[in-house]
């Protein structure tokens, strides 16, 4: 029976078998891997993953797909909300069946592109457990993530994803690689967490470049400025600048100078 595209769950099936092969190759799948993919829909990207791992652990919300899905024998079907999916327990479970606990995991996926940020949001706070991650999303969003400083696309996903993930635009996906066709661009993100990030408060991170990027034709001392103030922050930092004209390591070690405060003034 027919599966129809679900508008609520923003469901755009991937069915060019070139871009297919091409995402394959570059998650560079190996036998006995453990990995998870969230949002297999219709499984053209989960059939040639399942061949290369021998089993593989899917996350679908869409009853009906679900249900397909738990007919294929090499699947572990995990019926839910993504971001009710805790990861790190998925990750302990996965270490006590296999023996080893050191085991990481590899997340893959066409994410929704209604709800593409926060499943990366939630994905952030379990990272300690990940290995590496390969998405699909709407160009634009990976522009942003990738952005340098002091272009048009850099802001606080760029900041907050670029602290923790190294990470690479590894492939374009135009829209009619797809049933039905979005009405955007596509393309696929590499994404490799950081062996030794700067330790550092993530809300108090999020907090600042939040700040720092509310106003981002205005300099920093209308909004960054009297955020530290507030703070008693006595140290220097340049608030004479756009917020996208401050590097990512720089709103990281201004976020930790504020942790030290915070911690001092307790």
């Amino acid at each position: 029976m027919k599966h129809i595209p679900r508008k609520r769950f923003g469901q755009h099936f991937l069915s060019d078998h070139g871009i297919i092969d091409g995402i394959v190759q570059a998650i560079a799948p190996q036998p006995g891997q453990p990995m998870v993919e969230i949002g297999p829909g219709l499984a053209a990207l989960t059939q040639p993953l399942v061949e290369r791992l021998g089993r593989l652990t899917v996350i679908e919300l869409d009853r009906d797909l679900a249900l397909r899905l738990r007919l294929h024998g090499q699947l572990e079907v995990i019926e839910s909300d993504v971001l009710k999916v805790d990861f790190t327990a998925l990750a302990h479970a996965m270490r006590e069946k296999a023996g080893q606990p050191d085991l990481r995991l590899r997340v893959v996926g066409n994410l929704p592109y209604n709800i593409s940020t926060p499943i990366l949001f939630h994905l952030l706070e379990h990272v300690q457990v990940i290995e590496d991650q390969h998405f699909m999303l709407q160009k634009e969003v990976i522009d942003r993530m990738v952005a340098q400083p002091a272009t048009g696309d850099y802001g606080r996903l760029s900041v907050m994803l670029q602290w923790r993930y190294a990470m690479e635009n590894v492939l374009f996906v135009p829209p009619e690689s797809f049933d039905p066709p979005p009405r955007v661009d596509s393309a696929v993100v590499r994404m490799v967490p950081h062996a030794e990030p700067a330790p550092l408060s993530v809300p108090l991170l999020e907090e600042l470049v939040q700040v720092a990027f509310s106003q981002r034709r205005k300099l920093l001392r209308h909004t960054l400025g009297r955020w530290l103030e507030a703070r008693q922050f006595a140290g220097h930092f340049d608030t004479q600048r756009r917020a996208e004209e401050v590097p990512v390591e720089e709103y990281v070690a201004l976020a930790q100078e504020c942790s030290k405060i915070d911690s001092f003034q307790r």
